[in-house]
């Protein structure tokens, strides 16, 4: 498996985007609705699974776009070519604040595992399949199912983690603790599993699920401070609910109370 060879650039601090320079015949593949910008001479396609040498022929193809569906995932990718002389650029753009990740896969021993929703493009080659996981507890309580995605090949893919990311780099039996929906990406030999958090106090009002993801080294993790579902539980508890009115309309004190009362809406 090779994957094509392309260069990068990462800009923006909370709300980045990557640029890719393809040299001529070079391609990327990307996640429908992750496009930004391109430079003129690069040719969009869309196409079904990841355009690896996995999905060559026709059930090839059939089967990669079905793996993208158990993710979750939309049943196409978008692939970028530079068809003229010279280097072109394409641009794609994080979905919502947060870093973009370069992952080397060579450094990783060509496979990295994240969750559905943090892959954001890859360079031509590079599989994105799906991970199963083998533990009954991992599966049922763990947040991402019994499914993950995984990246292989020898190239570069990008991945987005929410708010501010955490690399930690886990030696041979050294553990770390997470909530489930702040887990990026791991590398492969990282043993991940779901601790139940225990006492009733800490289930009943400890406010942080019942569960966390248990990482055991050795390996290389990616942790997020911001999952996308943690923002947007917060903007739904925030939205006005009955009728569109927030809850200090119409109210005696009007806008006031919202003052008084403090920001305990979510």
């Amino acid at each position: 498996m090779t994957a094509h060879e392309i260069d990068y650039r990462i800009y923006g601090e909370e709300m980045q985007y990557v640029e890719i320079e393809l040299d001529p015949q070079e391609g990327v593949i990307a996640e429908a609705g992750s496009f930004m910008m391109m430079d003129d001479g690069i040719k969009m396609e869309t196409i079904f699974g990841d355009g690896s040498k996995n999905d060559s022929g026709f059930l090839g193809k059939i089967l990669g776009a079905g793996k993208r569906i158990l993710t979750g995932e939309s049943l196409f990718m978008t692939a970028f070519y530079n068809t003229v002389v010279g280097k072109k650029n394409v641009s794609f753009a994080s979905p919502y604040p947060g870093k973009i990740i370069p992952i080397d896969l060579t450094e990783f021993r060509g496979k990295f595992i994240c969750q559905k929703d943090a892959f954001l493009c890859a360079a031509k080659g590079v599989s994105v399949g799906i991970e199963f996981s083998k533990k009954l507890g991992r599966g049922l309580f763990g947040g991402e199912g019994f499914i993950m995605q995984k990246l292989e090949g020898d190239g570069m893919a990008f991945v987005h983690a929410g708010g501010t990311m955490a690399k930690k780099v886990l030696q041979r039996g050294e553990t770390l603790r997470v909530d489930t929906g702040c887990i990026v990406g791991f590398t492969q030999d990282i043993d991940y599993d779901i601790e139940f958090i225990g006492g009733i106090k800490n289930t009943i009002f400890g406010g942080e699920g019942l569960f966390f993801a248990k990482l055991q080294g050795p390996g290389t993790v990616y942790i997020q401070s911001l999952p996308f579902s943690r923002l947007a539980g917060r903007v739904l508890a925030s939205a006005p609910q009955g009728g569109g009115k927030d809850k200090g309309e119409g109210s005696i004190l009007g806008g006031l109370g919202n003052i008084l009362d403090g920001d305990n809406r979510f």
